[in-house]
């Protein structure tokens, strides 16, 4: 698995490549680590439309930031295709609690107007 971060006014994106599992997963818990400790704002965007695959333990770190963004009261969007991990969110009913995109665009856009 890749992770990149990268400021992109009003926000963080964090660019996710490959699979977001047991091995994986602690790579981009560990990314979304360096971000909060930067004091960056807390309007994050996830790109996972490289990740092909997303188990229990990728679907806890997800969990994990939003929960961490909403309390520094913040807005966290996921960049998505449709395809394995919009369907683990639907069947988890996690969809209702996750904000979603189809694009890096719209999604970066839509915390610009919001901020």
């Amino acid at each position: 698995m890749v992770v990149r971060t990268w400021r992109e006014a009003p926000c963080t994106v964090v660019h996710v490549t490959g699979e977001l599992d047991v091995a994986g997963a602690p790579r981009l818990r560990a990314e979304l680590e360096r971000t909060y400790a930067a004091g960056d704002p807390p309007h994050l965007v996830i790109d996972l439309t490289e990740v092909p695959f997303c188990d229990s333990v990728g679907l806890g770190v997800l969990v994990e930031a939003l929960n961490r963004v909403r309390h520094a009261h913040g807005r966290m969007i996921l960049v998505l295709s449709p395809g394995m991990i919009t369907h683990l969110l639907v069947i988890t009913n996690l969809d209702r609690h996750f904000e979603t995109s189809p694009s890096l665009a719209e999604a970066t856009t839509s915390l610009g107007t919001a901020a």
